[in-house]
Formats: structure tokens, sequence, C-alpha cells
């Protein structure tokens, strides 16, 4: 069963040794530079969500979700709702569900609107991760047509 649980001083050595595998580090941060941004966000006004993704009691991947502007250069979807900043499963927990679970969790807890209402969330990948984006797609993002540092921009109606 996937989980999404804070990070802790007992589970964050375990989150950073989380890494995809080799031909998908172009798509997406270490976790250790995620965090960082995290206090970042915190630093300057923002409101993320880190999480290690769990499958039962092991750690199989990590999210990072924002509210809001954060202070970053944003598309103009950002403003009053959710990003999905990051999200990674380790390699060796790929293709097995995983991903797809722990993106039904992540829906869920932005459902609860923890940092305020909005009516959408989005996520921004690169053109050539087909297989992100179908799993998007697959729980209904839809491309708005904008294109931001190089990526798509894929949005969700809360």
């Amino acid at each position: 069963m996937i989980s999404l649980r804070k990070i802790t001083l007992e589970n964050r050595r375990a989150m950073f040794n989380l890494e995809v595998s080799e031909d998908q580090r172009r798509f997406v941060a270490s976790n250790l530079s995620s965090v960082a941004s995290c206090y970042v966000l915190v630093t300057n006004g923002g409101n993320p969500f880190p999480f290690v993704i769990y499958a039962d009691e092991r750690p199989v991947g990590f999210v990072m979700l924002a509210y809001g502007i954060t202070g970053y250069e944003e598309p103009s979807i950002a403003e009053d709702n959710y990003c999905i900043m990051r999200l990674m499963i380790d390699k060796q927990y790929q293709n097995q569900g995983h991903g797809r679970e722990a993106m039904r969790k992540i829906l869920e807890f932005i459902r609860t609107f923890p940092a305020g209402p909005a009516q959408y969330c989005w996520i921004s990948y690169k053109s050539d991760n087909i297989s992100a984006k179908k799993l998007y797609e697959s729980f209904g993002f839809r491309d708005n047509g904008e294109v931001f540092n190089n990526e798509s921009i894929s949005v969700l109606r809360l």
C-alpha cells in the first residue's frame, strides 16, 4: 500500500539515496536538491509539501508539491493553484504501479486544499518524457499549450 509521509530524521537518508535510472536523470532534480528548494520556498513565503513515498514500510520515491506563487519563475497557471514540482520513483521500484498509486495519493492530498483553495493542479514535463505524459493524462491532466523552461505544462481541474 502506498502512503505519503513527512520527511523525518529517521527516513531522510533513505529518501536522499533514492534515484531514478541514468537515462531519466535529465527529467528530475535529485531529492537533495528538491529538499533544498523546499527550504528556499519556505524562507521566501512559499508553501512546499515534500513527502517520501512509501510502499508499505519501504521508501520508494519522493514528491514535492507547492501552492501558489513560489518565488521561482513560473507559468501563468501557478497563482493560487497547486503544483507537483517533483515526482520520482526509485529505479528499482519502477514499473510496479507505485507511480500510479502515488499519484492517486498526491491528488487526494491536494484536494484537501492544505494551503488554500484552488481550481487547478499543474505539472510540467519534458516533451520526450512519454511515460510521464501518459501517467498524467491517465489522471485527467491536459496540456494547456504553454511551454515553460522547455517543459510542457499539463493541467488538471480540481
